[in-house]
C-alpha cells in the first residue's frame, strides 16, 4: 500500500518505492527500506503531510508520500 493509505496514527514498514529518483532523496531523509514509518497528521488543507521515520519528524507533499510503499503494522492484543 501507499504511504498516503495510512491513517494519521498508524505505523508501517517502508518496502519499496515507486519514483527511482526521487527515492534517492528521500533514502537522504532517513526513509530506509524496512524502517518504521508513522503517519503522523495532515495539515489543515491535506498537503503536506507529517511523518516520523528514523527518530524524527519530516514534513512530505502528498505525491513524494505516495512514492513510499509501505506494509501496515497490524497490532495484536
Amino acid at each position: 500500500m501507499k504511504l498516503t493509505a495510512l491513517k494519521p496514527g498508524k505505523s508501517g514498514i517502508i518496502k519499496d518505492f515507486t519514483d527511482l529518483n526521487l527515492s534517492v532523496k528521500l533514502m537522504e531523509m532517513g526513509c530506509l527500506p524496512g524502517e518504521r514509518i508513522t503517519f503522523e497528521r495532515v495539515a489543515p488543507l491535506g498537503d503536506p503531510i507529517a511523518i516520523s521515520v528514523s527518530g524524527y519528524q519530516l514534513s512530505l507533499r502528498k505525491e513524494e508520500a505516495a512514492t513510499i510503499i509501505v506494509e501496515e503494522l497490524i497490532k495484536t492484543v
